[in-house]
């Protein structure tokens, strides 16, 4: 990994966000009650990380090294820096739950890349990222609950539309704030449409075409992703999964007839409502049905 912090640096850059920001429920009452606080460690670390990609006043190289720094901690390695708690914390979860640590390094793949790279040439280049920046989140989950690895497959293809799904909802803000855009540079060419158009107050047509196009490719995961509750054998976990997948699709749709451009487009409180009451009966009967 990269060289360390200096001993009187603080790594984290906390953005104030937490999980009642996120889209999807983190560590809902759905999953086992035992296994929250291991969540919870997992979630408080992906978010310091993600914090610190995702400041603008901090340099590349400093974003790099405090990042390596964490997965260093992560895997045991002798950082001489406070402030690594959450990956500290972290380890201490995965050890007593016999967890790997590829799932947090991973991460640190993503955000390595989030700090050097801005622009994404082509769907399979985005799909490529989403497997660093999203697919470890879910693959931890399976882990956590004792799941067969041969669910990563739909477990893969919700987290990536769900990643796709937060690209395009803070796709303004991202290039605004970041100079970062996840929008494929070849589909915007191939519709007369550019990066800059991003950064107008609507959609121009050949944006929207994109979009269209981006959550196709969403549409196409999610044939697998709907499939997730049915080849988990943990009842929790299948059931909070559910809810996750009508939560996506709701926002699939809503992205579908909204301008994320000119609106946020989010899921309302009856969103969470049905597809949380919807989703929790159907992981609850379909779970392990393909076991």
């Amino acid at each position: 990994m990269a060289e360390t912090l200096p001993q009187s640096s603080h790594p984290e850059t906390p953005s104030g966000k937490g999980a009642k920001d996120e889209n999807f429920p983190v560590g809902s009452f759905l999953l086992p009650k035992h296994l929250r606080g291991h969540v919870a460690a997992f979630y408080a670390y992906a978010r310091a990380i993600d914090d610190i990609v995702d400041n603008p006043d901090t340099a590349p190289d400093d974003k790099i090294s405090r990042l390596n720094s964490f997965a260093d901690v992560l895997e045991g390695k002798p950082v001489p820096t406070r402030g690594f708690e959450k990956a500290t914390n972290l380890r201490a979860s995965l050890l007593e739950t016999n967890v790997t640590t590829r799932h947090g390094t991973d991460l640190v793949i993503a955000f390595v890349q989030d700090a050097v790279q801005s622009r994404y040439k082509d769907w399979q280049s985005l799909i490529g990222y989403c497997e660093y920046s999203a697919n470890p989140v879910g693959r931890y989950l399976l882990d956590l609950h004792g799941e067969d690895e041969a669910g990563y497959k739909q477990s893969d293809a919700l987290c990536t539309v769900l990643q796709i799904i937060n690209h395009l909802q803070d796709c303004g803000d991202d290039l605004h704030e970041m100079d970062r855009c996840y929008i494929p540079t070849d589909w915007l060419d191939e519709e007369g449409s550019s990066v800059d158009d991003v950064r107008a107050k609507s959609m121009s047509p050949g944006l929207r075409q994109v979009a269209d196009r981006m959550l196709d490719g969403c549409e196409l995961f999610m044939q697998d992703a709907r499939q997730l509750p049915a080849v988990l054998k943990n009842r929790h976990l299948a059931m909070e999964s559910a809810v996750i997948i009508k939560l996506a699709d709701r926002l699939i749709q809503k992205l579908r007839r909204a301008d994320p451009l000119a609106t946020r487009v989010a899921l309302s409180k009856p969103d969470f409502v049905l597809s949380g009451f919807g989703g929790a009966v159907s992981g609850f009967f379909r779970a392990g049905r393909r076991s």
